[in-house]
């Protein structure tokens, strides 16, 4: 597909009959629970809705006709306008820790989850209106923030970071004030659940020790179905074996989020999945320049979310779930060591990355030399605050050009300490040299992007889509959904930040 392309999904008559509306499973997701879980309501209906993105594929993977998109009826759904008979909307209630500190009760403040679909997806509308966890809010989401999410999920997805997907983006003129009045838009979000720490840590705030193990048995039956297995870890105590499985997700999940360049912005207790996924977009950046300290958040004055601090923060969030879950597991010690394989398993695989990004065979990531090679790269980079996805894509494409004195030039152009980079250069190479007795490396150009979405990219597609023209989100799409491959005629997307990139600023209430 070209990355020129308009829509996605060119235009059709509304009056489609062979094509099926999504089909709802009866009590799916926490509404099989109970009403502690959740409350049932309708989304809040929004003036002139308009198509501004679609994603067929999401569609297919929720089990819904790709075609159904195409027509008006999926227009007034997945804005809010109207609900189908067969199906039960419904936000859920959740609590959790808020930078570190604890915020009580929260919930799905601007998120309403329609049913589950017969495929075993959720389909939930954010910026659908106000819930009773609104906390005062307006329940809505504005253009600008959705064009970001809304992109940022299909784009993880591509670069095969497990993610929430997005399958449609609706606007519409109706007005939402923030810092100035802005216009409505609706996201679509698909995952299998959107379960987070925060469900746990509200029953066992509450003391609510019953909905608590109905909750984790669900999520175990549902999700975690080995962690009844008598080989499992922790056999026997199902509840520590659901915790030690979230742990390990977490682990790989942060360890693909710091290889890729990824700070989420906000890693608060209710914003982690008990799936392992990427959830809740805000004030998140892929790195320009690589700077480890680098605050991808206006609102995060003491720098708690810094890219380098993500690993320890899920860390900590999973201690707060192993609190929630203490009374069912039964043992503090217990408890603790359900989690104690995080730092471990987070170094293993974020090791095993940087190695498929260097093209070294995996079996190398145990030795002294890879250690010091990764170690030594990264330290130079910070340095010399080197564009991070740009580094990487260079470096792939010197070892695997024909021309490779040309192009190892424009890696080495990047630094501004040249000796030391050749220094480097050296020693990475001795270690390449290892690879083929250590075993078969994975293509550096398919591991490396070309394309993330940079801040700065975003923010030119929300202005124009401001103006009504949403050619830039749709290209965007397509580049960010192909993140490795070259699309000729695109370079600019891939190339530096302008010099008003670093003057954007995004916060939570973005």
């Amino acid at each position: 597909m070209s990355a020129d392309t308009q829509n996605p999904i060119a235009s059709s008559p509304d009056s489609m009959p062979d094509v099926q509306p999504p089909v709802w499973r009866q009590e799916g997701g926490l509404t099989s629970l109970g009403p502690q879980f959740f409350t049932a309501l309708r989304p809040t209906p929004l003036p002139e809705p308009h198509w501004i993105a679609r994603q067929p594929e999401v569609a297919q993977l929720a089990g819904i006709d790709p075609r159904w998109l195409e027509t008006d009826a999926a227009l007034q759904m997945l804005t809010g306008n109207a609900v189908p008979a067969d199906c039960h909307p419904y936000a859920t209630v959740y609590s959790g820790h808020q930078f570190g500190v604890w915020a009580g009760q929260l919930g799905d403040g601007r998120a309403i989850v329609l049913g589950e679909t017969l495929a075993g997806q959720e389909i939930q509308l954010k910026g659908s209106g106000r819930t009773p966890y609104s906390r005062m809010g307006d329940g809505r989401a504005v253009l600008r923030s959705s064009i970001r999410e809304y992109l940022c999920s299909e784009a993880m997805h591509a670069l095969g970071i497990p993610a929430t997907r997005a399958m449609a983006l609706t606007g519409s003129p109706g007005q939402v004030y923030r810092e100035e009045i802005e216009t409505a838009a609706v996201v679509t979000r698909v995952a299998p659940s959107f379960i987070r720490f925060g469900h746990f840590e509200h029953f066992a705030a509450r003391g609510d020790e019953a909905s608590l193990r109905q909750l984790a048995d669900y999520v175990i039956d549902r999700y975690y179905p080995a962690c009844r297995s008598p080989t499992a870890p922790f056999a026997g105590n199902a509840y520590a074996a659901l915790l030690h499985a979230v742990s390990e997700r977490t682990a790989a999940l942060l360890a693909q989020w710091q290889a890729v360049g990824f700070c989420h912005g906000v890693m608060n207790t209710d914003n982690m999945s008990v799936l392992g996924l990427t959830i809740d977009y805000g004030p998140f950046q892929f790195l320009d320049a690589y700077v480890p300290g680098h605050i991808c958040n206006h609102s995060d004055s003491q720098g708690r979310y810094a890219f380098e601090q993500q690993p320890s923060v899920a860390y900590w969030n999973l201690l707060c779930l192993a609190q929630a879950l203490l009374p069912l597991i039964g043992s503090e010690e217990t408890a603790r060591e359900a989690v104690t394989s995080y730092p471990a398993t987070f170094a293993r695989e974020f090791k095993r990355r940087m190695a498929d990004k260097l093209g070294l065979a995996q079996a190398q990531t145990a030795s002294p030399e890879f250690v010091e090679v990764l170690q030594s790269l990264l330290n130079l980079m910070a340095q010399d605050a080197v564009d991070y996805t740009i580094f990487w894509r260079r470096l792939a494409e010197a070892f695997e050009s024909d021309a490779y004195q040309d192009e190892i030039h424009r890696v080495r152009d990047l630094f501004l300490h040249r000796e030391s980079f050749d220094a480097w250069l050296e020693r990475y190479r001795a270690l390449r040299a290892q690879t083929a007795s250590a075993g078969a490396a994975a293509s550096m150009l398919d591991v490396n992007p070309k394309f993330v979405l940079r801040n700065h990219l975003g923010e030119i597609a929300i202005r124009a889509a401001k103006q009504g023209d949403f050619s830039g989100v749709h290209t965007l799409q397509v580049l960010l959904g192909a993140p490795f491959e070259e699309h000729p005629g695109h370079d600019s997307q891939a190339d530096f930040p302008p010099d008003w990139a670093s003057h954007i600023s995004i916060s939570c209430s973005s």
